[in-house]
């Protein structure tokens, strides 16, 4: 069995993913939050920090590229493969997100099979390199799913990760099983499902519908619960300690990186946007965490609900 983190902008960054490798059940490979390709684009300072090994060192990181311009895609790919030395790319066809979907990239590239399939075939002909895909099943229509599917099937793809959702519906509602089915039963190219797991008993419902899928991609129930991970691997419930000293090493690690303390609040407000839930009772630390304007505030609401609240079982 094999298991990713998903990319998830703003959250699973290099400092949330080696915290999160130093804490919990270590992940077969990270995936970055999308790197936008360019004409002649240079990676960002924050980019290259995403990418480089000094930064994530002893982990398998796979950069993410958002982009429907084939030959902006094989120009970032060469250079994360010939200045930091990554053997794959991860190509996003996921993101829902109607600022992305409106220039028709992420999942919007889904509504032009004709262009993705003069893209994938660049992409294909002209790295070589290991290229992964994560994607949606459609935008609008479920029914997109079978021209989306008689594309992939053409080519050497190193690994589909599946959503099983359509771009409308972001994240509402439940993964529509059957598409992720249909590819199952039909390519023959390694999968990997994603979407909808929050519990170990999310993660067993998938493998007993699906028993041959041995990869999983775990997203905003890994945010909320870090020791998820390590619940199904090593049969460890999660537990209060650890998810505090986890919270603890990632604060003072951008307390020292990120200058002033509103750029801490941001990123750790975020995090908490996923993770208060786990906890007992936790609304109205919620609404103080977010309402924090100082760190002192922040750390006093935060360890007044590790001290009051337990982690829900």
């Amino acid at each position: 069995m094999k298991d990713y983190m998903a990319p998830m902008e703003g959250v699973t960054n290099f400092v949330y993913r080696r915290t999160y490798h130093r804490f919990y059940h270590p992940m077969d490979k990270y995936f970055t939050p999308f790197i936008s390709a360019k004409p002649k684009k240079n990676l960002s300072f924050q980019e290259i920090c995403e990418v480089s090994p000094e930064r994530n060192e002893g982990m398998y990181v796979v950069p993410q590229i958002l982009t429907c311009n084939a030959d902006d895609f094989i120009r970032t790919a060469q250079l994360l493969k010939d200045d930091y030395g990554h053997q794959e790319v991860n190509l996003n066809l996921g993101c829902p997100s109607g600022t992305v979907t409106a220039k028709g990239k992420g999942a919007g590239f889904l509504a032009e099979p004709q262009k993705l399939d003069q893209f994938l075939d660049q992409i294909f002909s002209k790295l070589d390199m290991k290229i992964s895909i994560k994607t949606r099943i459609g935008t609008h229509y479920e029914e997109d799913w079978e021209y989306l599917l008689a594309i992939y099937e053409k080519y050497p793809i190193h690994e589909l990760i599946i959503h099983p959702r359509i771009q409308t519906d972001m994240y509402r509602g439940v993964p529509r099983l059957g598409a992720y089915e249909k590819a199952v039963n039909r390519l023959k190219m390694p999968l990997c499902y994603n979407g909808n797991l929050f519990s170990a008993a999310d993660y067993k419902r998938i493998t007993e519908r699906f028993p041959d899928t041995c990869c999983f991609m775990y997203g905003r129930g890994l945010i909320t619960n870090p020791g998820l991970v390590t619940e199904i691997r090593e049969g460890i419930r999660p537990d209060k300690k650890t998810v505090r000293e986890f919270h603890d090493c990632l604060f003072e690690e951008y307390r020292e990186l990120l200058s002033g303390e509103r750029n801490v609040l941001f990123r750790m407000k975020e995090l908490w946007s996923y993770m208060a839930v786990n906890f007992t009772n936790y609304e109205k630390y919620a609404k103080k965490i977010k309402k924090s304007q100082h760190l002192s505030e922040y750390s006093s609401v935060v360890s007044s609900l590790f001290a009051e609240q337990d982690l829900i079982d």
